[in-house]
């Protein structure tokens, strides 16, 4: 091999090096993997850059696993919901447990964490809607929303004590419209 034939070689690795990091650094972790595993394979002369791209390689692993482990199952999205919550990430709440409520309309606990995501965001009228269809489903949870300091906001409104406090309002009164009634 002479030194002319090692020059092109080593800036071809080199280019599909930077090719694979700016894939990398925009969070295109697909495309960065291929492009490492590319540069690897190619090039196996290239010690240091292929040294490199096997730990980016891992990297990208990691990353595309995280990426794959969305929840798929009721329970996992409840889960899902209830760390986003306890992090005061609503909005992620919200996505989990409204897919769950679109498989399980009669899923009270889902609703009822519906009705504390809603809290959450300030969303009065969403949060009681919620709330009223979670006790309908099961009166337990209108104990539950006594005690629960994630409706503090609303714990002197009149609706909110109609729900809680049993009283016959709280039992006939309609839903209030939610986001999915528009």
């Amino acid at each position: 091999m002479t030194t002319s034939d090692a020059t092109p070689s080593h800036e071809s690795a080199v280019a599909i090096y930077e090719d694979a990091m700016a894939a990398l650094q925009l969070h295109a972790y697909a495309d960065a993997l291929q492009r490492f595993q590319a540069l690897a394979a190619a090039f196996p002369e290239e010690r240091d850059l292929v040294e490199r791209a096997r730990l980016y390689v891992g990297l990208c692993d990691r990353q595309l696993a995280t990426a794959a482990a969305v929840p798929q199952t009721i329970q996992d999205r409840l889960l899902a919901a209830t760390l986003a919550i306890n992090d005061g990430r609503a909005a992620d709440a919200l996505v989990h447990l409204r897919l769950v409520r679109d498989e399980d309309p009669a899923h009270d606990h889902a609703l009822y964490m519906l009705a504390v995501a809603h809290a959450q965001r300030g969303e009065a009228a969403e949060c009681l809607a919620h709330l009223w269809h979670a006790i309908a489903l099961n009166g337990e949870n209108r104990v539950r929303a006594r005690q629960d300091a994630d409706f503090r906001e609303l714990a002197d409104t009149p609706a909110f004590l109609a729900l809680v406090e049993g009283t016959p309002e709280g039992r006939v009164l309609p839903p209030p419209e939610t986001e999915s009634a528009r």
